[in-house]
């Protein structure tokens, strides 16, 4: 009972979909250029990976939705994507005293405990790179191309629910996603409805 009361609070705290002010970029569309500071203190530009399949992450540990992908598979999911040569970015766009933000040594801690394995982990407190990419909630997946054009942009997967029992019986549309821009195909669901908590942005 205790657990589920925690649950229905974490779920009170989260929105299906939020919209944000600055206008999504479209599937097709060149991705949107960005310098962020990753965990380690070390400026990343996006540019940094022109002719590599990118994949970017939205994240914010305190939110169901993205605990119950850390807990049935989203770091097996970035080690299968960056052995394949993908580029993994996790980006936190919580901003200071919201739910989720936390320093460059934390998120490090965090990434430890968990076995995550993303290429980088890009804090962004500003909001600068997520309102860029109009990502909405955590996790809102998107897929950059080799060409540098978003391939996918939407649902980590097609059930949305925080219980991690959803995962196998989900259509993986990130995973699909991914797996059709690293071999050179186009991606059959392009753009799907992501869903999750709403992202922390400063005001």
């Amino acid at each position: 009972m205790k657990q589920n009361a925690l649950l229905g609070a974490g779920l009170m705290a989260c929105a299906m979909i939020m919209p944000v002010a600055q206008a999504a970029p479209r599937v097709g569309d060149a991705a949107p250029a960005f310098t962020a500071v990753d965990s380690n203190g070390r400026s990343v530009k996006l540019s940094d990976f022109a002719g590599r399949t990118v994949v970017m992450e939205w994240t914010n540990h305190g939110c169901p939705y993205v605990q119950k992908w850390y807990s049935g598979g989203m770091q097996a999911l970035q080690k299968e994507a960056t052995g394949k040569g993908a580029v993994w970015l996790t980006v936190l766009s919580s901003a200071p005293g919201t739910q989720g933000h936390v320093d460059g040594a934390s998120a490090n801690r965090m990434m430890k405990e968990q076995g995550a394995a993303p290429t980088h982990y890009l804090l962004d407190p500003d909001g600068k790179v997520g309102r860029a990419y109009g990502a909405q909630v955590t996790p809102h997946m998107y897929v950059i191309a080799p060409d540098g054009r978003l391939a996918y942009m939407g649902g980590i997967d097609s059930i949305a629910s925080p219980d991690v029992n959803d995962i196998p019986k989900a259509e993986p549309l990130a995973r699909l996603a991914i797996d059709a821009v690293l071999v050179g195909k186009p991606v059959a669901k392009a753009q799907t409805r992501p869903y999750g908590c709403s992202i922390k942005y400063a005001n």
